[in-house]
């Protein structure tokens, strides 16, 4: 699936690879590195780094996984790549990624969030809940 389709036909969405959906800030806040002063550089990085583990996939997410980066705030307005779908929340992140969740075919979903809520109303919808430490310890420098 080409990055962008979730507004296309979002049932293709992980039809048959799993899907990893990604709170951006969320992760990028979860690592003290100077990422206030420049948010949406620091989610470009995570974006680009992200695309090792579309091969590899993550700690109860094996790969070939879709990774969408559910990006809101001063973040937004960056482009998706060949690995990565970026995701512009218009309002609430945490709702975008919800939707994202609840639009996906595939049994096999993870959310990357550490934020309580979030995980009760993903794992509700059958997704599995994963801390930001299962991309930051992946790749030292996100």
């Amino acid at each position: 699936m080409p990055p962008g389709d979730l507004d296309g036909n979002p049932s293709d969405l992980g039809d048959r690879q799993p899907v990893l959906v990604v709170d951006a800030a969320n992760v990028v806040g979860s690592v003290p590195d100077g990422w206030w002063r420049d948010r949406r550089g620091a989610t470009k990085r995570l974006r680009d780094r992200l695309a090792d583990i579309a091969d590899s996939g993550v700690a109860g997410l094996e790969g070939p996984v879709h990774i969408v980066l559910v990006v809101e705030g001063r973040a937004r307005g960056i482009a998706s790549t060949a690995s990565v779908t970026v995701v512009d929340a218009d309002g609430s992140g945490d709702d975008a990624i919800v939707d994202v969740v609840a639009r996906t075919s595939t049994s096999q979903r993870a959310v990357v969030t550490a934020d309580r809520e979030l995980r009760c109303r993903v794992t509700a919808l059958g997704a599995i809940a994963l801390g930001p430490s299962v991309i930051t310890r992946y790749n030292r420098h996100v």
